[in-house]
């Protein structure tokens, strides 16, 4: 059977589950039960770049930083970014290696630090909208919007979060390093938390303060490298339209245009499904192949067609 290529962007709520303490002990169990449907997809003859999300974990670092700031000067949020790259990559490719271990697949496996280039006119610099950290009661956002001088936004229904700057992602500077690790048949991780931002200026790549969308770079990366499928794993099975109320309906399938429509509509939360719908989107435009959103617990079940929401041209 021909392999297919998949990207794959595992949401940082995977990592840590809302509601669930932040520590390592956490963040490795989650990811450990990640992995194991990680390599389902190796056994069912796919070649995978894993991209994960970031924005629980860079917002807590921005918390740790802050109360900290007196004594050691708080880092710009592209190290901060770079961190996480490096911490989850380390979590992520050390549980798939013990899985493969386990099941005698001998697999190579890297984790690329990887930065993504942005536009510096960019709106998104002048309209923060990318949710970090925890999340807060309404009283305690506002309270430290004030307090802090953060900006904080209503996250979904399901509570008020730090919001960053999340300029659109234009270029993956380590893209041809990536492709050729998959080329050389190597299981990547990359583009984690959507990648450090940077911008170019006088010919020199400069780190600016933001967080990309781990989707949008996900998108990018997928269809940079020509692959056959792009999956977002997320918190819930199915999109939905009307979703949280008594008509919601879970979509199986919907076509580029059915989506647009939806999106008009406004269907979907800007802080949760709707970049997801629009990276999507995109690749599919982009491709004219197929994008899936389902559950990661579901992920088997979707492949077969079972079940999850393909976004089909």
């Amino acid at each position: 059977m021909e392999k297919k290529l998949a990207v794959i962007a595992i949401g940082g709520n995977a990592v840590n589950r809302p509601g669930e303490e932040p520590n390592s002990e956490n963040m490795i169990k989650n990811i450990e039960n990640t992995a194991k449907f990680l390599v389902e997809m190796i056994e069912k003859n796919y070649d995978l770049v894993i991209t994960h999300g970031n924005g629980p974990q860079v917002g807590n670092i921005l918390i740790q930083q802050d109360i900290a700031k007196d004594k050691i000067p708080p880092f710009p949020m592209d190290i901060n970014g770079a961190m996480t790259q490096g911490y989850l990559g380390y979590m992520i490719i050390q549980s798939l290696k013990n899985i493969l271990n386990e099941k005698k697949i001998n697999k190579e496996i890297a984790s690329i630090v990887t930065q993504v280039v942005v536009n510096k006119d960019d709106d998104g610099f002048k309209n923060p909208s990318k949710p970090v950290g925890p999340f807060y009661s309404e009283e305690e956002g506002k309270y430290l919007q004030k307090e802090k001088g953060w900006d904080f936004k209503e996250d979904a229904g399901r509570g008020w979060r730090r919001v960053v700057p999340s300029p659109i992602p234009v270029e993956i500077i380590e893209n041809n390093t990536i492709k050729k690790l998959v080329d050389s048949d190597f299981l990547v991780v990359a583009c984690g938390g959507g990648g450090i931002p940077i911008i170019k200026e006088n010919n020199k790549l400069k780190g600016v303060e933001a967080v990309i969308d781990k989707d949008r770079a996900s998108s990018l990366l997928a269809k940079n490298l020509n692959a056959d499928e792009f999956i977002i794993l997320t918190a819930v099975e199915q999109v939905a339209i009307n979703f949280g109320k008594p008509n919601q309906e879970n979509l199986s399938e919907i076509t580029v245009e059915k989506a647009e429509e939806y999106m008009k509509q406004g269907h979907f939360a800007k802080g949760s499904m709707l970049p997801k719908i629009e990276a999507c989107l995109e690749f599919v435009k982009s491709t004219g192949k197929t994008a899936l959103i389902t559950d990661m617990e579901k992920l088997t079940e979707a492949l077969e067609g079972k079940t999850g929401t393909k976004i089909i041209k």
